[in-house]
């Protein structure tokens, strides 16, 4: 019995039988997904993994056309890449909605939830700005208890991907620790990849992953060990195991290596950021310590002043503003100088309505950097979705912190942005694991 309890918990519990219709049956070769990945005005990509070696493809149509149909290109899934498929749908454009259907070895895959992506508009000289709904969050942890610490598990709350779905948003941006690497994982590619399909697989994201468009960075857990730098020896694997899990539209920019990419939709730019490939260990003192790099850094700053997008969005794993130095902040272990760079420069060439988007420490709160003639600043950071709380969070002493965003109990955020292109508005708010919204805050167009 022990040996047959084992076995369902680390390879059947995979095809997770949601049987809500008789008409509504998971295809047993599917392992998890399918998970919208990036989206742009001519192609769109969706991501597969099934259990063993097949072929695998999707047919698509537009919403308001649904008898013409396309189909992507075909993809056979392989052991050494984990049996994950990218699959490209080309035949876009621009604004439209797509209902889509996976099929491995040529036999549909009937999901009994939705299956559509998006593609963004084109509106630039046509119209105002598109409204568009954006959800964020950081430290998904899933329970594998034979390789877990002993004692209370240490992620609960796996409903909260469940109600993240109802919101019907069109983009998710996830802000690292997006799975847990444990010690048995991060040395080896065998273990590197098992850890990334058990996470994947779990029940109540499947429905959320199918139909809102994923981008990723990651931080130190999915990276490798806790508080881990550019020292990691095992880097480069996991590197390539985050390309084949997620689905941004680049890795890396020109010689800048690492899990760093940028997007556009709407009228805001996003710019994604890896704060662990080039970090400087938080160990060491010296001159010009970094956390992103010189190169990183100098495309960052580059990347925000040419920006002609009225929102600049920049993800990273840790937060920004905040001035506390008792936890891996940009304010502690040394860097606090890089963050003054990236400061000044958003003064010196009077770039508007940046905020950053941070996770990590295991509780939420939105900061504000306001001064007199100068651009404002914000960092919203939104973590966890699973994992442990800090139960220590509310008492930092972050004199940037908006009174009343504290949120100490799993979460996730929320960003709308809406309004005319003259009078744009982008209404950030925390929501809790019951889908229960616990704070608000509206940021006006500088």
């Amino acid at each position: 019995m022990k040996i047959r309890i084992l076995f369902f918990c680390i390879s059947s519990c995979f095809f997770w039988p949601f049987l809500s219709s008789a008409q509504s049956v998971v295809y047993p070769l599917l392992q998890s997904g399918p998970m919208l990945g990036y989206s742009d005005m001519r192609e769109s990509m969706i991501w597969v993994q099934t259990t063993s070696e097949a072929e695998v493809y999707a047919v698509y149509s537009d919403n308001l056309n649904p008898k013409i149909t396309r189909q992507t290109n075909s993809v056979r899934t392989n052991k050494g890449e984990a049996f994950t498929a990218r699959l490209i749908a080309d035949s876009v454009e621009p604004g439209n909605r797509y209902t889509y259907k996976i099929y491995i070895n040529s036999k549909p895959v009937n999901l009994p939830y939705a299956t559509e992506f998006r593609t963004p508009a084109l509106w630039k000289w046509r119209s105002d700005p598109p409204e568009f709904t954006l959800l964020t969050g950081s430290c998904a942890y899933v329970n594998q208890p034979e390789y877990d610490r002993l004692g209370k598990p240490y992620g609960s709350d796996y409903k909260i991907f469940t109600g993240m779905a109802t919101q019907k948003a069109d983009l998710m941006v996830w802000l690292g620790d997006n799975l847990y690497l444990r010690e048995p994982d991060w040395n080896s590619w065998t273990g590197i990849l098992k850890r990334y399909s058990h996470t994947r697989s779990l029940p109540e994201l499947q429905p959320f992953l199918a139909s809102t468009q994923n981008y990723a960075i990651w931080d130190d857990h999915d990276y490798g060990p806790d508080n881990s730098n550019k020292s990691f020896v095992n880097k480069n694997q996991t590197l390539e195991a985050f390309k084949l899990f997620w689905g941004n539209p680049s890795y890396g920019t020109g010689d800048i290596q690492g899990a760093i990419t940028s997007f556009q939709w709407g009228d805001a730019d996003f710019f994604l950021l890896d704060n662990r490939w080039y970090r400087d260990p938080d160990e060491i003192s010296k001159e010009g310590k970094t956390m992103l790099g010189e190169k990183q850094l100098g495309w960052l700053l580059e990347s925000l002043a040419t920006s002609k997008a009225t929102y600049k969005i920049v993800a990273m794993g840790g937060q920004f503003l905040s001035d506390v130095t008792t936890a891996e902040t940009y304010s502690a272990y040394g860097f606090e100088k890089e963050r003054e760079q990236i400061i000044n420069f958003i003064y010196k060439y009077n770039i508007r309505n940046v905020l950053f988007l941070t996770g990590d420490v295991h509780f939420s709160e939105m900061s504000v950097l306001k001064q007199e003639g100068k651009p404002t600043i914000y960092d919203c950071t939104f973590s966890a979705f699973t994992s442990g709380s800090n139960t220590s969070g509310a008492s930092w002493k972050n004199t940037f912190r908006v009174p009343g965003t504290v949120v100490m109990e799993h979460n996730y955020g929320m960003l709308k942005f809406t309004g005319p292109a003259k009078a744009r508005k982008l209404t950030v708010s925390c929501f809790n694991a019951d889908n229960e919204k616990k704070w608000e805050q509206v940021i006006g167009q500088e």
